[in-house]
């Protein structure tokens, strides 16, 4: 392979067989090239002739050996040789040097700065036009004048031209870096002139919003966007048209995308140069930690009401309980049987409240939909009365990563919720239906055939203590399932349907990963006694196995075998722990065992890279773990 500087000298070897003299300078007006028959024109010593020599230097030292004849004051010449140089005019000119020679010098300035100058010797062909001169006498003076002006013409026209190509040829080498760096970044880059018609694009915006087109030079911006999502961003677009950069988010309905706008106007012409992102998991994340820090508020607010209240509650349930067993007269057993109910169900009150405050986190983990349906309306079927039927719709395409235990309750409160609006209506029905939207979001949509939400439940129901069943409701149940979207990052919409109440869960939609079912497994464990059992129970499970003991003998044997997946403790010999070979071998799929408690530090940073296994576990345990991507409690 030519490296960099064999180029160099390869260069160097042509410039020094033309026949021109060639010098470049920088536009520091410092020697960057000048080839052998340069220095043999002008009789240049080699220190003159290193990269990096100044003008002023090759100047100075021209002048004193009298390359440009008599000079009065040699200083003032040279300064304005240089200053002349500075302007990095292109030129050309034809001058008789000291010792009779003509040559002819031809200057061209560069795109990045400084110069190349050519210096060519045309003292033969001048003397062949006094030749001609002296011998034509037939020929008129002035034609002979002419032709003299269109060769010194076409010379000058031959540098500019020169120049031109040179300079036509950098700027089609940035415009095509530009367009690369453009085309590489992720997001969509854009500029729309004064009628608002794409004039240069990216070809992104398919990327940041799917269902788009690709190609859009020429399209007119509220063509390409639609008319919902251009209506979201005219207001911006008309404000950098009249010369306000702005910065901005909106929700894309037609592609389910989150994105995030810059709109700059441009300082050149009339028109607007757009920056689009798609932020939709950066937005998911942030509305996740805002709703954490949220509970965090609302938990310290009320742990220490709560506990005041319990300690009430347990002071009137004493009191009451004594009164009970009293020999009371008239009404009083009835009136203290009423404030005994009042009592326990203010302490029911509490534990929600303690519920829907208390920590909680969206652990999302590989599970299969269909099964948890299933579960679900065996769940929830005991609780259903005669005539009202529960019908579960998977429609998803591959597990989704999702927090069971949180979104088990969630739907269980809505069905609970559905169950009391059918009541008394014949032939009920509610319907979970659950479907992939745009690749983006995991969308579950619970019906019903009751008489749907009310205006003020439409506006307030996820609002905490909303309730519409008078005393028999706590308010607190559309709250939890609020707070468990907020928390995984999603959102909750209230709408009524053509038959009844719909409420939907839309969840962000993250696909777990698929585990071969065969092949050889890279079995990572410290403990010998350990190893043997699992990997009897991998080879039962139709897997070939390869054992290590530590973090450096995986990767050394990962180097070498073709491995389909690694099974590997948290805690092995040496200083890494099991869950970096995540960072090691992304390529490879990961999953880690242990018998490290929940709440221990290292179980929580192994469970933010891989799915974990809890020691002691059974062969179908691991089987599930391995080949349906679920993680044990």
């Amino acid at each position: 392979m030519t490296t960099r500087a064999d180029t160099a000298a390869f260069t160097l070897a042509g410039l020094n067989l033309i026949q021109q003299a060639l010098s470049i300078f920088d536009r520091d007006l410092r020697l960057v090239l000048v080839n052998r028959p340069m220095q043999a024109m002008f009789d240049l010593p080699d220190t003159l002739c290193a990269p990096g020599t100044t003008f002023e230097a090759v100047i100075r030292h021209l002048a004193t050996t009298g390359e440009y004849g008599p000079i009065d004051d040699l200083d003032t010449f040279i300064d304005a040789r240089v200053s002349l140089a500075r302007t990095f005019e292109p030129h050309y000119m034809e001058r008789q040097r000291a010792n009779g020679r003509t040559i002819a010098v031809e200057g061209a300035p560069l795109p990045q700065g400084g110069w190349v100058t050519v210096y060519t010797d045309i003292t033969a062909i001048r003397q062949q036009e006094e030749l001609l001169r002296s011998r034509s006498e037939s020929l008129s003076e002035e034609v002979l004048q002419r032709s003299e002006e269109l060769a010194r013409t076409n010379r000058q026209l031959a540098a500019t031209i020169t120049a031109l190509e040179e300079t036509r040829r950098q700027l089609m080498e940035t415009e095509a870096r530009t367009r690369t760096t453009t085309e590489m970044m992720p997001a969509h880059i854009a500029r729309v002139d004064a009628t608002g018609r794409y004039t240069f694009s990216n070809n992104r915006l398919a990327d940041v919003m799917p269902g788009r087109p690709a190609s859009i030079v020429g399209l007119h911006i509220s063509d390409t966007l639609g008319p919902e999502a251009y209506a979201r961003v005219q207001p911006h677009l008309d404000a950098a048209f009249a010369g306000r950069a702005s910065t901005f988010e909106f929700s894309d309905e037609a592609s389910s995308r989150r994105i995030r706008a810059a709109f700059t106007p441009d300082p050149l012409e009339p028109g607007v140069y757009i920056l689009s992102q798609d932020v939709t998991e950066e937005t998911q994340a942030r509305a996740a930690l805002q709703q954490t820090r949220r509970r965090e508020i609302a938990a310290q607010l009320t742990s220490g009401l709560a506990h005041d209240f319990s300690n009430l509650l347990t002071i009137i349930l004493g009191q009451q309980a004594k009164l009970a067993r009293l020999d009371l007269p008239g009404d009083a057993p009835a009136c203290v049987t009423a404030t005994l109910q009042a009592a326990r169900r203010g302490g029911t009150l509490l534990e929600r409240i303690a519920d829907i405050t208390s920590p909680r986190t969206w652990q999302p983990k590989p599970m299969r939909l269909a099964p948890f349906l299933d579960d679900l309306a065996n769940l929830a079927a005991p609780t259903l009365p005669e005539g009202l039927t529960l019908t579960m719709e998977d429609n998803t395409t591959a597990p989704p990563m999702a927090d069971p235990g949180l979104l088990q309750d969630a739907l269980l409160n809505l069905v609970l919720n559905a169950r009391d609006a059918c009541a008394g209506r014949a032939e009920a029905q509610i319907t979970i239906a659950a479907h992939e939207l745009q690749g983006t979001w995991l969308e579950i949509a619970v019906t019903d055939t009751g008489p749907g939400f009310s205006p003020d439940a439409l506006d307030h129901g996820t609002a905490p203590f909303f309730t519409t069943k008078g005393g028999e409701g706590s308010g607190l149940g559309l709250a939890m399932v609020y707070d468990m979207t907020k928390l995984a990052g999603g959102a909750l919409r209230l709408s009524n349907g053509a038959t009844g109440a719909r409420v939907t869960l839309r969840l962000p939609l993250r696909h777990a990963l698929s585990l071969p079912a065969s092949g050889l497994v890279l079995l990572v464990e410290d403990s010998p006694d350990l190893r043997a059992p699992i990997r009897d129970m991998l080879t039962g499970l139709g897997y070939a196995v390869a054992e290590a003991s530590s973090v450096p003998e995986a990767l050394a044997l990962a180097e070498t075998l073709e491995v389909a997946l690694i099974l590997s403790d948290i805690t092995l010999e040496g200083s890494e722990p099991g869950h970096t070979l995540a960072d090691h071998l992304p390529q490879i799929p990961l999953r880690l065992m242990t018998s490290l408690p929940p709440g221990d530090p290292r179980h929580r940073a192994a469970r933010a890279r891989a799915p974990v296994i809890a020691k002691p576990f059974t062969p179908e345990t691991l089987a599930n773990a391995l080949r349906d991507g679920e993680r044990t409690p």
